[in-house]
């Protein structure tokens, strides 16, 4: 298993990774994203759908720094207003990064547990896999992007 200590993240204007880049003092990753609780099951999902505004930073070398996330509300609520209220919130988040630019960035795997959700970059491992290197990613919770080999920054959903 070849997983770099890095793992590299394109940036792409319009679409899931639009909002990562490097401030003075390090990089970041920002996004809008629900999650449900670890361990949750049932069929009742629109109030276990929460919806969130994140901000992860981290150093120069992709050390994570820390992690500010927000409960914005759930699908039963109303998951419009939740998911508005969280790109309110991400932009006022995002406006305050000194020296902001959007560009790519790579970061060391991480986890952060939240209101029982898990947010990071987490190594993950197909046991059941044949071809070793095709059995290994990691993947980015709760966003749910995978990167692989070759480890270029390009990542499936």
């Amino acid at each position: 298993m070849n997983v770099p200590k890095v793992i590299p993240i394109g940036y792409q204007p319009d679409y899931r990774t639009r909002t990562i880049g490097k401030c003075e003092g390090g990089q970041f990753y920002a996004t809008v994203v629900a999650a449900y609780r670890e361990g949750w099951s049932g069929d009742d999902w629109q109030p276990q759908k929460r919806w969130h505004a994140v901000l992860h930073r981290f150093d120069e070398a992709g050390r994570h720094l820390g992690s500010r996330i927000e409960f914005t509300g759930t699908t039963a609520d109303g998951e419009q207003q939740a998911i508005a209220a969280a790109r309110r919130l991400l932009e006022q988040w995002l406006d305050a990064l000194p020296g902001r630019h959007y560009q790519d960035i790579a970061i060391a795997p991480f986890d952060v547990r939240f209101e029982g959700a898990l947010f990071g970059l987490v190594l993950e491992v197909d046991e059941e896999e044949e071809d070793e290197e095709d059995g290994v990613w990691m993947e980015l919770h709760p966003d749910g992007l995978a990167f692989s080999a070759p480890w270029n920054g390009c990542y499936d959903t």
